[in-house]
């Protein structure tokens, strides 16, 4: 009886053990730990075959040196705006308030994706009209103009056996002058101009456990989250834009998770809020408006804390 025992309780071990490697990781580097923040929009994803990717560095990312980052296999832009591309950054951690980050240390020409693509040897993927620029800066930055990657919506890049999917969103793409030399910035800035670089845009990442996930990127409401992210893709997992004006808010995000994608479940994302005090949603907030109106889990993206995800989308430890 002990030898037939043995080896099934070895076996279960097995299996439990390699249920619990086969979860993606998703890691948010906020401005403050354990809070989700007004700046907060930048997520560190780790499949369970160890490649990493950073989804929108913007301001809270403090420099290629931070060290939450570690090994970061490419790097993931939405668009060019300075909140997502990093025009500066918090220069320790949870300075200022959670509402009013303190982010002083200038990024601007390189911007901050552009550093850490070149200090970490990074893929940088960005859409639109987006590539040549980034392959002049990261070039003029040290790095190599090859590590640049265009992938438009209906394209996709593989980064070490994850795949990437570009998807549109609904929104701008102007860049700032800031980021800009010579004549050419100063007549932008003189005019109150950007320089504009195409369509904005999300992604669908798949992973290696068949977890899809959905990065909105800063979007309204398009058809695509419904024909494109659902249907074609079948999304289990949404990182959702929330913080209106600019972009969907509250109710009008929960009508894009109930009606249009359908995820198993969701993290919010972009609230441009104090949403969180002690880890725990602010009665008032937008985010508690969101979690209210939507239909499936909404996790909270607090800063440094881990989440896991199995290949259906369920959080299976970590999330709050």
């Amino acid at each position: 009886m002990k030898a037939l025992l043995i080896p099934c309780l070895t076996a279960g071990l097995l299996l439990t053990s390699t249920a619990g490697a086969q979860t993606v990781k998703i890691t948010p580097l906020g401005s403050h730990e354990g809070e989700f923040c007004a700046f907060d929009r930048a997520l560190v994803l780790e499949d369970p075959n160890g490649t990493r990717l950073l989804y929108d560095a913007g301001r809270t990312v403090r420099g290629a040196e931070d060290p939450r980052l570690g090994t970061i296999d490419a790097v993931l832009l939405s668009h060019v705006h300075g909140d997502h591309l990093g025009d500066r950054h918090q220069g320790s951690p949870n300075a200022g308030s959670c509402g009013q980050p303190e982010a002083t240390v200038s990024d601007a020409p390189e911007s901050g994706t552009v550093k850490i693509t070149v200090a970490k040897k990074a893929k940088l993927l960005v859409g639109g009209e987006m590539a040549s620029f980034f392959q002049m800066k990261v070039t003029k930055a040290g790095g190599e103009a090859s590590q640049v990657q265009l992938v438009r919506f209906g394209g996709e890049r593989d980064v070490k056996g994850v795949t990437v999917y570009s998807v549109p969103a609904v929104h701008s793409n102007g860049l700032s002058p800031a980021f800009l030399e010579g004549d050419h910035a100063k007549a932008l800035e003189e005019n109150g101009l950007t320089a504009y670089l195409g369509p904005p845009g999300g992604y669908v990442v798949e992973f290696s456990n068949g977890l899809t996930v959905y990065l909105s990127g800063d979007t309204g409401h398009t058809a695509e989250q419904e024909t494109v992210v659902r249907r074609r893709f079948g999304a289990e997992l949404a990182v959702m834009n929330i913080g209106g004006i600019f972009s969907t808010g509250p109710t009008e995000a929960a009508f894009v998770i109930n009606e249009l994608v359908k995820p198993a479940s969701v993290i919010a994302s972009h609230a441009n809020e104090e949403a969180t005090s002690g880890g725990k949603v602010k009665d008032g907030s937008k985010t508690a408006a969101f979690i209210a109106a939507t239909k499936v889990p909404v996790h909270l993206p607090l800063s440094d804390r881990t989440m896991e995800f199995d290949g259906k989308g369920k959080c299976v430890t970590g999330c709050s």
